[in-house]
């Protein structure tokens, strides 16, 4: 599937992050609930319950989509939490304007409890684990088996777990959790994304084994409404 998402110009910056919050009624907060619809639907043979959202390479818009949907699984009535696992960049904590102080890399050093790095947000049903202090070998603590059982923990406590996670073609981190979760949502940028860059990106996530179950175009200026979302291979 692929989600069209119409550039919108004219809200502050902290709406255009949490635009399904702030504009619950707006065209781009319908394609995010249609991204979810897909998501569910693609539960049909294999449950989705742990998402790795990435791109191809910086600024795509990856935090964006991965706040957004979260908060769309929330508003469903699922409980949902999403994990900041950028752990080079991470910038969840920007958008919910939390604290970043312990999370994530906190709980796999087992400096702190998962239970108490865990923080509540605004908008009901919806948690969010922050990256923590950045560390010296992401990636390893991203393969290791602390993390492994971190999923396994979440997957039991919620009903979708969102993992933002760095770029693909940037850094390994990402083909990491692609390949321990159960699906993986790409974001690529309208005018920006080179078509070879999301090939490569596609093909490395299909070698890590990881499970493809959609794509999101961010920074498309659409004229009719029935052209905002597509299906697609």
């Amino acid at each position: 599937m692929r989600q069209l998402l119409r550039k919108h110009k004219n809200i502050v910056k902290e709406e255009i992050k949490l635009i399904t919050y702030y504009q619950p009624q707006s065209y781009i907060t319908e394609q995010y609930r249609l991204l979810k619809n897909n998501i569910q639907f693609s539960s049909v043979d294999k449950e989705i319950k742990t998402i790795v959202v990435t791109s191809p390479e910086p600024a795509d818009g990856k935090t964006t989509t991965s706040a957004n949907l979260s908060i769309v699984l929330a508003q469903q009535g699922k409980r949902v939490i999403l994990v900041d696992s950028d752990l080079r960049k991470p910038s969840v904590h920007y958008s919910f304007n939390i604290s970043n102080l312990h999370g994530l890399t906190n709980v796999l050093t087992r400096e702190i409890s998962l239970e108490n790095a865990i923080l509540k947000t605004h908008i009901h049903n919806l948690e969010v684990l922050t990256s923590g202090p950045i560390p010296p070998n992401p990636s390893e603590l991203l393969e290791s088996k602390a993390m492994e059982l971190l999923i396994y923990q979440l997957h039991s406590g919620f009903d979708y777990v969102v993992f933002d996670t760095p770029p693909i073609l940037a850094v390994s981190d990402s083909q990491i959790l692609a390949n321990k979760c159960d699906g993986v949502i790409m974001v690529v940028s309208s005018g920006k994304t080179r078509k070879d860059a999301a090939l490569k990106s596609k093909n490395i996530l299909l070698q890590a084994n990881a499970r493809l179950i959609g794509v999101v175009m961010n920074g498309i200026e659409q004229k009719r409404r029935e052209d905002y979302y597509q299906y697609g291979p």
